[in-house]
Protein backbone atom coordinates (compact mmCIF):
# COMPACT_ATOMS: atom_id res chain seq x y z
CA UNK A 1 0.00 0.00 0.00
CA UNK A 2 2.78 2.37 0.87
CA UNK A 3 4.44 1.69 -2.52
CA UNK A 4 1.16 2.35 -4.35
CA UNK A 5 0.67 5.56 -2.44
CA UNK A 6 4.22 6.67 -3.30
CA UNK A 7 3.70 5.92 -6.98
CA UNK A 8 0.47 7.89 -6.87
CA UNK A 9 2.23 10.86 -5.35
CA UNK A 10 5.06 10.69 -7.87
CA UNK A 11 2.58 10.60 -10.73
CA UNK A 12 0.75 13.56 -9.31
CA UNK A 13 3.97 15.55 -8.95
CA UNK A 14 4.95 14.75 -12.52
CA UNK A 15 1.58 15.91 -13.83
CA UNK A 16 1.74 19.02 -11.67
CA UNK A 17 5.26 19.87 -12.82
CA UNK A 18 4.27 19.32 -16.44
CA UNK A 19 1.26 21.59 -16.03
CA UNK A 20 3.40 24.33 -14.51
CA UNK A 21 5.92 24.08 -17.34
CA UNK A 22 3.16 24.28 -19.95
CA UNK A 23 1.53 27.26 -18.27
CA UNK A 24 4.86 29.05 -17.91
CA UNK A 25 5.75 28.41 -21.56
CA UNK A 26 2.35 29.67 -22.68
CA UNK A 27 2.70 32.80 -20.55
CA UNK A 28 6.18 33.51 -21.93
CA UNK A 29 4.96 32.99 -25.49
CA UNK A 30 2.06 35.38 -24.96
CA UNK A 31 4.34 37.95 -23.33
CA UNK A 32 6.83 37.67 -26.19
CA UNK A 33 4.06 38.05 -28.76
CA UNK A 34 2.67 41.08 -26.93
CA UNK A 35 6.03 42.87 -26.59
CA UNK A 36 7.50 41.90 -29.98
CA UNK A 37 5.96 44.86 -31.88
CA UNK A 38 7.30 47.27 -29.24
CA UNK A 39 10.76 45.72 -29.46
CA UNK A 40 10.78 45.97 -33.26
CA UNK A 41 9.57 49.57 -33.12
CA UNK A 42 12.30 50.47 -30.62
CA UNK A 43 14.94 48.80 -32.81
CA UNK A 44 13.77 50.79 -35.84
CA UNK A 45 13.88 54.03 -33.83
CA UNK A 46 17.42 53.26 -32.73
CA UNK A 47 18.46 52.48 -36.30
CA UNK A 48 16.94 55.71 -37.61
CA UNK A 49 18.78 57.66 -34.90
CA UNK A 50 22.07 55.96 -35.81
CA UNK A 51 21.58 56.71 -39.51
CA UNK A 52 20.86 60.36 -38.74
CA UNK A 53 24.08 60.68 -36.70
CA UNK A 54 26.31 59.62 -39.60
CA UNK A 55 24.30 61.42 -42.30
CA UNK A 56 24.28 65.10 -41.36
CA UNK A 57 22.40 66.21 -44.50
CA UNK A 58 18.75 65.58 -45.40
CA UNK A 59 17.67 63.10 -48.02
CA UNK A 60 14.34 62.50 -49.70
CA UNK A 61 13.97 58.73 -49.37
CA UNK A 62 13.37 56.24 -46.58
CA UNK A 63 16.79 54.83 -45.73
CA UNK A 64 15.28 51.90 -43.88
CA UNK A 65 13.52 50.73 -47.03
CA UNK A 66 16.13 51.69 -49.63
CA UNK A 67 18.81 49.05 -49.11
CA UNK A 68 21.04 46.62 -50.94
CA UNK A 69 22.52 43.46 -49.42
CA UNK A 70 26.09 42.53 -50.27
CA UNK A 71 28.12 39.43 -49.53
CA UNK A 72 30.79 40.28 -46.99
CA UNK A 73 33.26 38.53 -44.71
CA UNK A 74 31.30 36.70 -42.07
CA UNK A 75 27.92 37.00 -43.79
CA UNK A 76 25.69 39.55 -45.49
CA UNK A 77 26.01 43.32 -45.21
CA UNK A 78 23.01 45.64 -45.48
CA UNK A 79 23.80 48.98 -47.12
CA UNK A 80 21.34 51.86 -46.68
CA UNK A 81 21.14 54.31 -49.57
CA UNK A 82 20.50 58.03 -49.17
CA UNK A 83 19.03 59.76 -52.24
CA UNK A 84 18.24 63.21 -53.55
CA UNK A 85 16.01 63.42 -56.62
CA UNK A 86 16.45 59.68 -57.12
CA UNK A 87 20.25 59.76 -57.18
CA UNK A 88 22.20 57.94 -54.46
CA UNK A 89 24.33 60.59 -52.75
CA UNK A 90 25.55 58.58 -49.77
CA UNK A 91 25.45 55.15 -48.18
CA UNK A 92 25.49 53.86 -44.61
CA UNK A 93 26.68 50.46 -43.46
CA UNK A 94 28.29 48.69 -40.52
CA UNK A 95 31.88 47.58 -40.12
CA UNK A 96 33.51 45.55 -37.35
CA UNK A 97 36.98 45.10 -35.86
CA UNK A 98 38.27 43.22 -32.83
CA UNK A 99 38.91 45.50 -29.88
CA UNK A 100 40.53 44.85 -26.52
CA UNK A 101 37.50 43.18 -24.93
CA UNK A 102 35.55 42.01 -27.96
CA UNK A 103 34.16 43.11 -31.33
CA UNK A 104 33.62 46.83 -31.92
CA UNK A 105 30.69 47.45 -34.25
CA UNK A 106 30.71 50.78 -36.07
CA UNK A 107 28.27 52.44 -38.44
CA UNK A 108 29.62 54.80 -41.06
CA UNK A 109 28.18 57.19 -43.60
CA UNK A 110 30.08 57.62 -46.87
CA UNK A 111 29.35 60.12 -49.64
CA UNK A 112 29.32 58.94 -53.25
CA UNK A 113 32.81 60.41 -53.72
CA UNK A 114 34.20 58.29 -50.87
CA UNK A 115 34.31 60.90 -48.13
CA UNK A 116 33.30 59.98 -44.60
CA UNK A 117 30.24 61.86 -43.41
CA UNK A 118 30.31 60.41 -39.92
CA UNK A 119 31.21 57.38 -37.82
CA UNK A 120 29.61 56.09 -34.61
CA UNK A 121 30.21 53.02 -32.46
CA UNK A 122 27.07 50.93 -32.04
CA UNK A 123 28.39 48.15 -29.80
CA UNK A 124 31.52 47.50 -27.79
CA UNK A 125 32.76 45.93 -24.55
CA UNK A 126 35.79 48.11 -24.00
CA UNK A 127 37.03 49.13 -20.56
CA UNK A 128 34.96 51.90 -18.93
CA UNK A 129 37.00 55.04 -18.43
CA UNK A 130 39.56 54.02 -21.05
CA UNK A 131 38.30 52.34 -24.20
CA UNK A 132 34.80 53.77 -23.92
CA UNK A 133 36.13 57.13 -25.10
CA UNK A 134 35.12 55.93 -28.56
CA UNK A 135 31.57 56.91 -27.51
CA UNK A 136 30.70 60.51 -28.48
CA UNK A 137 29.11 61.04 -25.06
CA UNK A 138 32.51 60.40 -23.46
CA UNK A 139 34.88 62.08 -25.92
CA UNK A 140 35.00 63.90 -29.27
CA UNK A 141 37.53 61.45 -30.70
CA UNK A 142 35.07 59.67 -33.02
CA UNK A 143 34.20 62.96 -34.76
CA UNK A 144 37.73 63.16 -36.19
CA UNK A 145 36.74 60.73 -38.97
CA UNK A 146 34.29 63.15 -40.60
CA UNK A 147 35.71 64.50 -43.85
CA UNK A 148 38.37 61.81 -44.14
CA UNK A 149 38.78 59.44 -47.10
CA UNK A 150 41.18 56.76 -48.30
CA UNK A 151 43.39 59.47 -49.76
CA UNK A 152 43.12 61.93 -46.87
CA UNK A 153 45.05 60.99 -44.85
CA UNK A 154 47.40 59.01 -47.06
CA UNK A 155 46.98 55.22 -46.91
CA UNK A 156 50.04 54.74 -44.68
CA UNK A 157 48.63 57.27 -42.21
CA UNK A 158 45.44 55.31 -41.54
CA UNK A 159 46.68 54.29 -38.10
CA UNK A 160 47.03 55.75 -34.61
CA UNK A 161 49.95 58.08 -33.98
CA UNK A 162 51.76 55.45 -31.92
CA UNK A 163 51.94 53.39 -35.13
CA UNK A 164 53.02 56.36 -37.24
CA UNK A 165 49.50 57.30 -38.31
CA UNK A 166 47.33 60.41 -38.18
CA UNK A 167 44.81 59.45 -35.47
CA UNK A 168 45.12 60.02 -31.74
CA UNK A 169 45.19 57.11 -29.34
CA UNK A 170 44.00 57.00 -25.72
CA UNK A 171 46.39 56.88 -22.80
CA UNK A 172 46.34 53.30 -21.56
CA UNK A 173 44.00 52.07 -24.28
CA UNK A 174 45.76 52.06 -27.64
CA UNK A 175 44.15 48.82 -28.81
CA UNK A 176 40.64 50.31 -28.86
CA UNK A 177 41.24 53.32 -31.15
CA UNK A 178 43.53 51.18 -33.27
CA UNK A 179 40.63 48.78 -33.84
CA UNK A 180 38.19 51.56 -34.76
CA UNK A 181 40.66 53.08 -37.23
CA UNK A 182 41.10 49.63 -38.77
CA UNK A 183 37.33 49.13 -38.97
CA UNK A 184 36.73 52.49 -40.64
CA UNK A 185 39.55 52.05 -43.12
CA UNK A 186 38.21 48.59 -43.95
CA UNK A 187 34.79 50.13 -44.54
CA UNK A 188 36.22 52.70 -46.93
CA UNK A 189 38.11 49.99 -48.80
CA UNK A 190 34.89 48.00 -49.08
CA UNK A 191 33.11 51.06 -50.47
CA UNK A 192 35.87 51.54 -53.04
CA UNK A 193 35.51 47.92 -54.18
CA UNK A 194 31.72 47.79 -54.15
CA UNK A 195 30.89 51.38 -55.10
CA UNK A 196 28.89 50.55 -58.27
CA UNK A 197 26.70 48.08 -56.40
CA UNK A 198 26.30 50.28 -53.34
CA UNK A 199 25.26 53.27 -55.44
CA UNK A 200 23.01 51.21 -57.69
CA UNK A 201 25.02 52.02 -60.81
CA UNK A 202 25.04 48.38 -61.90
CA UNK A 203 21.25 48.29 -61.60
CA UNK A 204 20.95 51.43 -63.72
CA UNK A 205 23.22 49.88 -66.35
CA UNK A 206 20.84 46.94 -66.71
CA UNK A 207 17.79 49.11 -67.32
Amino acid sequence: MKLDALRSKLGYQTVLLGSVVLLTSAALALASRATDPDIRAAALRDLRASLAQVLPARYDNDLLQDTVVLAAAGGELTVHRARRAGRVEAVVFQTVAQGYAGPIVCIMGVSRDGQLLGVRVLEHKETPGLGDRIEPAKDDWIHAFAGKSLGAPAPDKWAVKKDGGAFDQFAGATITPRAVVRAVRGGLELFAREKPRMLGEMEEGRT
